[in-house]
């Protein structure tokens, strides 16, 4: 008689399923971090733009944990980027800084972390992702300023006080670029580049420290950036990249000719934005 492991069975038939059902694989990039990053599909958000510029070029994967800090983010990190995993990602932004940086509570409780300790929890962050691969590239998103005065405003009966200053905000947001610069890792200094909006405490945030569209939309410009003047290889700039599937087809679309069909791969037309 033979006896089936029926659960491992199952599992394995359900693991080769998912496999070919997003064939053939795209690259894949990872986005990590906290409030920011989990909340980049809502509100026109950075987050949502990447997958539209990325869409067949690459897979945007969202891995963003509200109101964590990064003691947190180093409890999962080797379940979040286990370094045997099949494939490995081709990109990841990470971002923490903001909680770690808002001011201690009387009690020890709450989501601050000294600032040094936050420099070696996001060292040995950044060092586990460059170890994941060769070609894992990676771009930290420092630490954004807040609009004080309704962070101030935001009273809460299910919060006890929150102390979110610009002063601390910035200094993370330094500490987090010097960290980067002797790492030798691509950073975007978001607390300089959401200030070169002259209105930028009115139209960045939703509640003073989250991102509202226009905010995401510089979240997004500065990323692009970053990628076009990278010299990765291959390089990760969305007008480099392969699109999926984009050759000329008899099924296309039928030209003003009558003659010849339309190949609509490319097209960005369709775009609020027409990312660079």
């Amino acid at each position: 008689m033979v006896i089936v492991d029926l659960p491992r069975a199952l599992d394995h038939s359900i693991r080769d399923t998912r496999r070919d059902m997003v064939a053939p694989a795209r690259p894949h990039f990872v986005l990590f971090g906290s409030s920011i990053v989990q909340l980049s599909f809502s509100h026109g958000g950075w987050g949502s733009h990447l997958s539209d510029v990325y869409s067949r070029k690459a897979d945007i994967l969202l891995r963003g944990y509200y109101g964590w800090n990064s003691r947190r983010a180093l409890q999962v990190l080797n379940q979040v980027f286990p370094k045997d995993a099949a494939t490995q990602p081709s990109l990841v932004i990470v971002y923490f800084g903001g909680n770690d940086s808002m001011g201690p509570h009387s009690s020890g409780l709450g989501p601050h972390v000294p600032l040094d300790e936050y420099v070696e929890n996001m060292r040995k962050i950044l060092i586990h992702i460059q170890g994941l691969s060769e070609r894992t590239r990676i771009i930290v998103l420092s630490c954004p300023p807040v609009n004080e005065e309704i962070v101030r405003g935001n009273t809460s009966t299910i919060f006890s006080e929150l102390v979110r200053t610009n002063e601390l905000c910035q200094s993370y947001s330094e500490a987090c670029i010097k960290l980067c610069k002797e790492l030798d890792i691509k950073v975007v200094d978001l607390f300089t580049a959401l200030q070169k909006r002259d209105d930028w405490m009115n139209v960045c945030f939703t509640d003073g420290i989250h991102l509202a569209a226009e905010g995401s939309k510089i979240v997004v410009q500065e990323i692009l950036r970053v990628l076009k003047e990278a010299d990765w290889e291959p390089c990760l700039h969305w007008k480099s990249m392969p699109t999926e599937f984009s050759e000329d087809s008899p099924y296309d679309l039928v030209a003003a000719d009558g003659k010849t069909t339309l190949n609509p791969s490319e097209w960005t037309f369709y775009r609020e934005i027409q990312w660079d």
